[in-house]
């Protein structure tokens, strides 16, 4: 009896095909990637006191403060938190620290997404996995994306919450509260209210449908005046309504009649611009009167003419 054929020491009956191979080298590649972190975070360990410096010179960016903190009602109290690129500032900075968003599955018209957060130092991790449905909702009803570009922004809008939510579960709390309070210095040390500043920020709330009297309403005073506090607090507006963390009512007054004014007005506009292209309407002849054939410009009776469309029994055509 013949010995079976071998391949690396194995009989070809229990060789591997592509696609278990391909798998055999990702797990290989993972493990090695992940060995190599923890490897490379014993030998490099993070000095906190440098971590915390960094953090604070990051935070003195105006660029990143005003992007750092965001607002939202819940229960009649105002809450604020580090926002999304806050949270990935500091994981940068405090360094030996992995974190991320992976698609895992897509089908039946939802994805199952994965935010983690993951100290390689300490070897703590925060992992949130949930389910995004391919759907948009409005307030005229809900409708499901075909695209995959809105999906994908979907799938990312979504996923940053839970990102945010992962990293600040890892990183210290007194760390995250030193990091707001030097963003809100920063605000406040380089609050703009110039006119340009200003018109850049009523642009800025338009985008949401949102007018200077409304601002100024909310703020009590004319924006011309107002303070380096309140501007503070818009922007932690604006980027709770630039992540959807809230929603304009949340925050200012809406008048049904001022929101849908515009829309009225371009409604009757387009209305009027129907009529005048509408022919105008001959008016009925009344009883007794004159009326004109179109064909001989005759004028006979209106009780002798029974209509010059039909032509026939009007004493102008006989």
């Amino acid at each position: 009896m013949e010995a079976p054929a071998i391949y690396n020491d194995a009989p070809i009956a229990t060789r591997p095909n592509g696609n278990q191979a391909m798998v055999a080298v990702e797990q290989e590649r993972a493990m090695a990637e992940v060995q190599g972190a923890i490897v490379l975070a014993k030998r490099f360990p993070r000095n906190q006191i440098e971590a915390m410096d960094r953090i604070a010179v990051a935070c003195q960016r105006p660029g990143l403060a005003e992007q750092a903190l965001y607002s939202y009602a819940r229960g009649g109290t105002e809450i604020t938190g580090p926002s999304i690129r806050l949270a990935e500032a500091i994981a940068q900075n405090w360094q030996n620290l992995q974190f991320g968003i992976r698609e895992l599955e897509q089908r039946n018209g939802e994805s199952t997404v994965e935010a983690f957060a993951w100290d390689v130092e300490n070897n703590t991790r925060h992992v949130k996995t949930f389910q995004v449905k391919h759907e948009r909702y409005t307030k005229k009803g809900s409708y499901r994306l075909e695209d995959p570009r809105d999906i994908y922004e979907m799938t990312a809008n979504q996923g940053a919450r839970r990102l945010r939510a992962a990293i600040l579960a890892i990183i210290p709390g007194d760390v995250v509260e030193s990091a707001v309070a030097q963003c809100e210095a920063t605000l406040k040390a380089k609050a703009d209210t110039s006119p340009e500043a200003l018109k850049k920020l009523v642009d800025a709330f338009g985008r949401f449908g949102i007018t200077k009297d409304q601002i100024e309403k909310r703020i009590q005073r004319r924006l011309d005046t107002i303070t380096p506090a309140q501007l503070v607090n818009l922007r932690k507006i604006y980027n709770s309504l630039k992540d959807g963390m809230s929603a304009v009512p949340d925050w200012f007054d809406v008048d049904p009649v001022s929101v849908d004014k515009g829309s009225e007005a371009l409604k009757n506009k387009l209305k009027g611009k129907k009529k005048e292209e509408e022919p105008p309407k001959e008016e009925e002849p009344k009883p007794g009167e004159l009326v004109a054939c179109p064909d001989k410009s005759a004028m006979v009776p209106e009780s002798e003419c029974v209509g010059c469309k039909k032509r026939e029994g009007c004493p102008a055509h006989e």
